[in-house]
């Protein structure tokens, strides 16, 4: 998925960055995710591989910075497992909807 039209215009990133960050996510996704779910519609739930935590919360942390609108909280109920809960404001579904298919679509491959 390389088209970034679902990239919201109040993100910070510069644009020549932003398929880096893309690729960041990409690789968390196909090396990490186990599972995803869909709480609701502007909340989607990633579960991460454990040994991924270091790597989650350093883009987390840099996502946040850039895009103020996700709220992203990361819980390790054991060693083996991540949950990575990532809400979005009802005016900002969209971006998320478009997360959630990349993380699927990077997980497949």
């Amino acid at each position: 998925m390389t088209d970034e039209s679902w990239v919201p215009d109040t993100c910070t990133l510069p644009t020549a960055e932003r398929p880096l960050r893309l690729a960041e996510f990409d690789g968390l996704f196909h090396d990490a995710l186990r599972g995803a779910d869909r709480p609701a519609a502007g909340h989607l739930r990633l579960h991460l591989d454990g040994r991924a935590e270091a790597l989650a919360r350093d883009l987390i942390a840099r996502e946040s910075a850039c895009c103020s609108f996700f709220t992203f909280d990361l819980a390790g109920p054991d060693g083996d497992t991540l949950t990575l809960d990532i809400r979005v404001p009802a005016t900002r579904v969209a971006v998320l909807d478009a997360l959630a298919l990349r993380a699927t679509t990077a997980r497949g491959r």
